[in-house]
């Protein structure tokens, strides 16, 4: 398995870094800085009520979800084939064209073309993983995979505020800030990223491995262990849509909250999951291994959905958000091992499959949770507990710990025998 220091060069750049993660956190804030404007350019659009908009809104962001599954392996696959550097400044590029197209969208076609684009763009985590484990030893990988997690964190915190603040000078000039961020962003990769990927590692592209399920089948081949650890990060991205999909409906209906102060809770989320996947992760990885922290991350999960189900008070809400915060060990931990289940030919394609799979979570989740609320609180609830989404999420937790153990059961011994992780981590 290729190493940093088998890339050709020493290792990329920081600045190759800096770039991966400007390219996801940017895509994250341009995810976010739409969605405050979005029903209102809609209703401007199509001189359709509020619920009407929301309705359409849905769809237009299915058909983002749906464009990520079947974008994502074909990326990664391309990733493969011609190296990461030419793949995420193509991603980037079109992202910042799409946001402009968007801009001025002057029918809801065009919007709707606008946002699957947007989705099919946003696809590039797969190479952006992939650009990762290719310049990281496989057993800090899991560090690097956090520092996704942070740009995520970041995204999900200032994305919306700052799409709010610009929202207040028209619907469009979210969508022009995005762009223009985009863009600048692909001038700055195009100065300063290096291909991670050596040319002997290169290999060709297929159309028929262009897909989620004839990938997994193709690296199940090399590894069994594949299926169990994209399983488990599937379902728990699953698990932790709850917050965008769920929580501001929930937060209304259990404690009453005001939009300020959904806005508030949603923001501490972020920054708890910020400082742990930053801060937190690089410090316990070497320490623990990856199987402790995912078990220590899913029990916050647990904890924090139990408190938010039962609370009857402020402070209680904000320390299951503290608790809860533990969360962030997860989902870098489990991307670091699932990581050294492939070679490195193989780390574009694993990485598509891996976000395909999770972009079902992105159209099955919402839609869960929300009529999981309906069916339990307000006045014709079966029965009246609003926190069943949090309830629900803690279950589909749990089956990603079991799914996770028993794929780490199948690697973490041949990760020893390599040196890849200390004895006392594997234990």
């Amino acid at each position: 398995m290729a190493t940093p220091t088998a890339t050709g060069e020493a290792a990329p750049h920081r600045a190759s870094l800096g770039f991966v993660f400007a390219i996801v956190l940017i895509d994250m804030l341009g995810f976010g800085i739409v969605i405050p404007v979005m029903p209102h350019l809609i209703m401007d659009l199509s001189q359709m009520p509020i619920a009407a908009a929301a309705s359409y809104a849905g769809w237009l962001g299915a058909g983002y979800a749906v464009a990520q599954f079947f974008g994502a392996p074909i990326v990664g696959n391309l990733s493969d084939r011609f190296g990461r550097r030419p793949v995420l400044l193509a991603s980037v590029g079109v992202m910042g064209l799409d946001y402009m197209l968007q801009a001025f969208a002057p029918a809801l076609w065009w919007l709707a073309i606008g946002r699957v684009l947007a989705g099919f763009t946003g696809a590039s985590f797969s190479a952006a993983y992939a650009y990762i484990a290719d310049v990281t030893p496989p057993e800090k990988r899991a560090a690097g995979f956090g520092l996704m997690g942070i740009a995520f964190g970041i995204g999900f915190v200032v994305g919306p505020a700052l799409g709010g603040l610009l929202g207040t000078f028209g619907p469009r000039v979210p969508f022009f800030a995005a762009g223009v961020l985009a863009l600048a962003n692909f001038a700055f990769g195009f100065a300063f990223l290096k291909e991670s990927l050596v040319p002997e590692n290169l290999r060709p592209f297929h159309w028929r491995r262009a897909n989620a399920f004839s990938a997994l089948q193709a690296l199940s081949k090399l590894d069994g262990t594949v299926l169990w650890l994209v399983a488990a990060l599937s379902t728990w991205q699953l698990a932790r849509i709850v917050y965008p999909a769920a929580w501001a409906y929930f937060a209304i209906a259990a404690y009453g909250f005001s939009v300020t102060q959904v806005g508030l809770t949603l923001a501490a989320v972020g920054v708890g999951s910020t400082l742990v996947q930053g801060g937190l992760l690089r410090v316990a990885l070497p320490r623990f291994g990856e199987r402790k922290l995912v078990i220590v991350g899913v029990a916050a999960m647990i904890m924090a959905a139990v408190i938010y189900t039962f609370a009857t008070s402020v402070w209680e809400v904000y320390l299951g958000i503290a608790i809860g915060s533990l969360q962030g060990l997860v989902q870098p931990a489990m991307a670091g091992l699932n990581s050294r289940a492939v070679d490195a030919r193989s780390q574009g394609e694993l990485q598509g499959a891996v976000q395909a799979t999770g972009s079902i979570a992105a159209i099955v989740g919402p839609p869960l949770y929300t009529q999981s609320l309906t069916h339990f609180s307000g006045a014709g609830a079966v029965y009246n507990l609003p926190g069943m989404p949090m309830l629900i999420s803690a279950a589909f937790s749990l089956i990603a710990l079991a799914l996770f153990l028993r794929g780490a059961a199948r690697v973490a011994p041949v990760a020893v025998a390599e040196g890849a992780v200390p004895e006392s981590a594997a234990a």
